[in-house]
């Protein structure tokens, strides 16, 4: 005869499973631990070629600061507008996290849009001195990420078809918002080597 479990112990065992950090959610911050090695190289690198220049940036090179400290609060402000669609989506609002994810998606194209135009009106080059070099390289893979980003938001939206979600659909999205926090994260510490220190 089997001896019965106590309900008590039965929730004790439910809270437990339910209390672990989903295993997708793990596997971005690990991902974002190797990411943040990859910019901690591309700052050192930063560094290093400003501790080598007389004038930073160089002398002839044109930066507009205000336009670029402009969609740098836009990006920034992206995070809170995503962190909003995952509180709606936890407490089963998916119709309204879908419109802050719509939001989220075309602040980081304005965004991107703003990169495009900085690329094409700089006056310095990739290949005109080390500071371009630098800004290139940095921006452009920063801008990678970004769209990269904005591609696994569309890919959010897509798995929102539906009426009701499926049980992975939490710890996609709080995936998906670490990795755009991140990328925030990266780009304020870029916007300050390159366009505020002097």
């Amino acid at each position: 005869m089997s001896q019965a479990i106590p309900l008590n112990s039965l929730a004790k065992k439910e809270k437990i499973v339910h209390d672990r950090p989903p295993m997708l959610a793990i596997g971005v911050m690990i991902w974002l631990g190797s990411e943040l090695m990859f910019f901690s190289g591309l700052f050192a690198a930063l560094f290093t070629i400003r501790a080598h220049l007389a004038a930073w940036p160089p002398t002839g090179t044109k930066l507009d600061v205000l336009q670029s400290g402009i969609f740098t609060i836009i990006l920034v402000a992206s995070s809170f507008t995503m962190q909003w669609a995952v509180w709606l989506i936890e407490h089963n609002e998916r119709g309204k996290a879908r419109n802050w994810v719509i939001a989220t998606i075309v602040m980081g194209a304005l965004f991107m849009g703003n990169q495009v135009y900085e690329w094409a009106h700089l006056t310095t080059r990739w290949y005109t001195n080390s500071f371009g070099s630098v800004f290139f390289i940095t921006t452009g893979l920063h801008g990678l990420h970004v769209f990269l980003g904005l591609v696994a938001m569309a890919f959010l939206l897509f798995r929102m078809r539906g009426r009701t979600g499926d049980p992975g659909e939490l710890s996609t999205f709080q995936g998906v918002s670490y990795y755009w926090h991140f990328v925030d994260v990266v780009w304020i510490g870029l916007y300050s080597a390159l366009f505020l220190m002097k």
